[in-house]
């Protein structure tokens, strides 16, 4: 198996779980040092990686690349030229490998108050790092390939970056604790995301690495939760005994909420696919996962 991405979020837990597998063989490429081969797929050329494919010869190619920030250039570099530099690659190749890729909810937009988006919804991505995304699995989905694209919903678990909405949220409460403040405001806490364990997320890959399904897959907890109450439940874990309190103020600097996902109010996932198609289904709880964030996070104090 070759893996894309493994010094990323995603990537590092995808990588430990291929890694627990004793039939893997496992090659990793990236842009860091840490990777077996590195190679940038923003600006590498599909002909030198196809040229890789070849030597390596993979069975499996798992992407788990992408940039959740930056400009439109940037998003759409990384996001989508990075994917169809690996599709044409694997065209290229003689190695015949299934190309596992991770998208990402930000590719739905917008959904219904209530509702459980389900895999046959029309996507609207409400925001540049949607569109990227979105274009990355239409350029999976139309390759021709043998492929599966993973739409993963909010992951969250040891090492959720805090660029994120709940790493941002940890951040806070360790300055906080840190500095003895007894109460903390943070911002933009009233909408609803499903959040999905990361290693769980690393099993999903896996499980569709080992299957034949295609097409896109939801994978998520399937549940809304408000970010209120998860990073009440993440303040309850750290043992900080302060309010938690929300500021209405967009420019306030700890406005912790993800506005610039373009998913407005609510997100659900309905997950019966990936139960159905990979024998996958959600396994660690929330508060689990909250608690490795702080585990973490508190490790900077």
């Amino acid at each position: 198996m070759l893996l894309l991405g493994a010094d990323g979020f995603i990537g590092r837990h995808v990588a430990d779980r291929l890694l627990a597998d004793p039939a893997v063989q496992l090659t990793t490429l990236g842009r860091r040092d840490e990777a077996d081969v590195r190679f940038d797929l923003s600006t590498g050329s599909p002909g030198a990686l196809a040229r890789f494919l070849d030597a390596v010869h993979p069975g499996v190619v798992v992407n788990c690349t992408g940039a959740m920030a930056g400009t439109a250039q940037d998003l759409t570099r990384n996001n989508t030229v990075a994917v169809a530099t690996v599709c044409e690659a694997l065209r290229r190749s003689g190695c015949g490998a299934r190309l596992v890729q991770v998208g990402c909810a930000a590719e739905y937009g917008p959904s219904p108050v209530g509702s459980s988006t389900g895999e046959e919804a029309l996507p609207r991505p409400g925001g540049a790092y949607g569109v990227s995304k979105l274009a990355g699995t239409e350029l999976v989905l139309g390759s021709g390939l043998d492929a599966i694209v993973l739409r993963v919903f909010t992951p969250v678990g040891p090492g959720t970056p805090t660029g994120t909405p709940l790493g941002r949220a940890a951040d806070i409460l360790r300055r906080a604790m840190q500095h003895g403040e007894g109460e903390v405001r943070i911002g933009g806490l009233s909408v609803l995301r499903d959040f999905v364990d990361v290693r769980d997320v690393a099993r999903a890959a896996h499980a569709a690495s080992l299957s034949a399904a295609q097409g896109v897959v939801n994978i998520g907890g399937g549940r809304a939760v408000r970010l209120r109450d998860a990073v009440c439940t993440l303040a309850r874990v750290a043992g900080y005994e302060g309010p938690v309190s929300e500021t209405d103020d967009p420019g306030h600097p700890d406005q912790a909420g993800p506005a610039p996902d373009g998913c407005g109010p609510w997100q659900q996932a309905d997950v019966r696919t990936a139960r159905d198609r990979l024998g996958w289904r959600p396994r660690i709880a929330l508060e689990e996962s909250l608690a490795d964030v702080w585990m973490e996070a508190a490790c900077r104090i």
